[in-house]
Parts: C-alpha cells; sequence; structure tokens
C-alpha cells in the first residue's frame, strides 16, 4: 500500500513512557519512579487544563502514550493560569508546598521541552499566559519598553 504524499506522517515519541519517567526522576532527583510518576501526573493533568488547540494536539501525538492520555483527559479551564497562578493551583490541589511544586513542574516540562522540541515549545509559549518559559527551563522575554518617551511626546524638537 502506498501511502498519500500530501498526507502527514503521525508523529512517534522519540522515548517510551518509562524512559520519560527516568528522566523525570533523573532532572528531578527523586527517589523512587512513583514518586517521578506521581510528578508526571500532576504536571501534565494542569498542563491539560491550560493547553488548547494546534498545540494541545501536537504535543500529545509526542508524548508516550500514557503520557498523552493524563494531558487529554483534562477539560482547558476558562481562566488561563499565569506560570506562578499554576504551580500555585497544583500545589492547592496536592497539599504539597509551593517549592515542591515548582520543582516538580520544573522536572516535568524539562522532559516535555525535550519531546515537544524548540518550534513547538515556542508555539505553545505564544499560547499560555507570562511565567511558563521559566518552568520550560528558557528565558521570558517580553518587548521591550520605550523608557522616557511618553506617548504622543516623541523626540521630535520643539517648536522655537
Amino acid at each position: 500500500m502506498i501511502s498519500d504524499p500530501r498526507t502527514p506522517l503521525q508523529q512517534l515519541p522519540v522515548m517510551t513512557y518509562e524512559q520519560m519517567l527516568e528522566k523525570v526522576r533523573y532532572e528531578g532527583a527523586y527517589p523512587t519512579r512513583e514518586r517521578a510518576e506521581e510528578a508526571v501526573r500532576l504536571v501534565l493533568a494542569g498542563l491539560g487544563r491550560q493547553l488548547t488547540g494546534d498545540e494541545r494536539v501536537e504535543l500529545a501525538a509526542r508524548l508516550p502514550f500514557e503520557a498523552a492520555c493524563v494531558l487529554t483527559a483534562q477539560i482547558p479551564g476558562t481562566q488561563p493560569l499565569t506560570g506562578w497562578a499554576f504551580v500555585k493551583d497544583l500545589a492547592a490541589r496536592t497539599g504539597a508546598s509551593l517549592a515542591t511544586t515548582r520543582w516538580d513542574t520544573g522536572a516535568v516540562f524539562s522532559a516535555v521541552a525535550a519531546l515537544a522540541g524548540p518550534d513547538l515549545l515556542t508555539r505553545m509559549l505564544r499560547q499560555l499566559p507570562s511565567g511558563y518559559a521559566l518552568l520550560f527551563g528558557r528565558a521570558e522575554l517580553t518587548p521591550p519598553r520605550r523608557r522616557g518617551v511618553s506617548p504622543g511626546r516623541g523626540c521630535e524638537p520643539r517648536p522655537p
């Protein structure tokens, strides 16, 4: 059977779920695989409540099946959360400290970023509110502000 060249090839995950858990376990310095899996499930469920559209579908296609199921089982929320609000929401759901939850988020997002790749990650960060770039280990880039120039008053010369 010859495939239609106009049909995009299905993206296969570059790592298994077990490999993903080991990456998260290493990144998060977790003592057990179970603790890493707990972090993966918590953070991916939270991300599933924030991410929508094509980026959500593409990310799910790049994640191992078990991780994709956790992400897509969530219904996206109506109010997007900033990165810090995301961490606070996860901490409130689990009763964990903010520091522990921030650590979990960074460990899981490290693996997610590796699976997503730079182009998809950039598109995801454009969709999400501010604060997520830092959670994914990227600099939070914002447009530069012009200092000392008030609206309507540029650097035009003053009339004589």
